[in-house]
């Protein structure tokens, strides 16, 4: 596994985020033009997946998706110095892992696992690469938000898993939680929503419109910013944010 050391980010904060595509090519040109992303070259991150950068940083991945039938999804990932123990944590917690701790070469070591209420999260441990090169601007990840039927679940959950990083003295959390209802229909799953900072938000949503995908949720307004719901140009769910 991918060397065990101290990140730039606490054990907790969202350092990381990746779309699983079924078409990595028109996802690169849906966020090429939404964000002024730039992509490496296939081989250059891990399999088939490709680094999105904004002025040269990293500030995503997005990689095809292994099996066609699985969802077109954004996923979250929290860094952690030790992805084994913080595994065992998550299952003691009332968690599940869906995939154990692997190393991605010398990249990391990274896992799938969701909450006791079924909403998928990520874990990172990091080798060479830490997580965000930017953030919290423009065409950047800035917040995770969690929708949950039990946020009081929730609460105590993340609370316990990732205190320092949500009540630490010096904590500035990337990450809320709220009711599912509160935004989506009560049917809908609980889920993580990764958040990107955009500089105007109705501008912002011409462009998902323009480049094929969708609004799901119009704008409304939050505790940390104006927000919008949409869809990618393959069905992935994320949000847009203007502060």
């Amino acid at each position: 596994m991918a060397e065990n050391r101290a990140s730039v980010y606490g054990e907790g904060v969202p350092c990381w985020v990746d779309a699983q595509l079924s078409d990595v090519e028109a996802g690169k040109r849906f966020y090429g033009e939404l964000f002024g992303w730039t992509f490496s070259e296939p081989g250059e991150a891990y399999g088939s997946a490709v680094w999105a950068r904004l002025d040269d940083e990293p500030v995503a991945t997005l990689a095809r998706k292994a099996d066609g039938r699985m969802p077109s999804v954004w996923t979250v990932y929290f860094a952690t110095p030790d992805a084994v123990a913080l595994g065992r944590r998550i299952v003691a917690g009332g968690g599940r892992l869906i995939t154990s701790p692997a190393a991605l070469g010398d990249l990391g070591v990274h896992a799938l696992a969701t909450d006791p209420d079924g909403a998928v999260f990520g874990l990172w441990q990091p080798g060479s690469h830490e997580g965000f090169g930017r953030w919290h601007e423009p065409g950047t990840f800035v917040w995770a938000q969690l929708y949950t039927r039990d946020t009081a679940v929730a609460n105590t959950f993340y609370g316990d898993l990732f205190h320092e990083a949500l009540f630490g003295a010096d904590a500035e959390p990337d990450f809320g939680r709220a009711d599912v209802s509160e935004v989506f229909p009560a049917e809908m799953p609980p889920h993580f929503l990764a958040h990107f900072g955009v500089g105007d938000l109705d501008d912002a949503l011409g462009a998902v419109q323009r480049l094929g995908g969708r609004v799901q949720v119009p704008p409304f307004e939050a505790s940390y910013g104006q927000v919008a719901v949409v869809t990618d140009n393959q069905g992935a769910s994320f949000a847009v944010l203007q502060r």
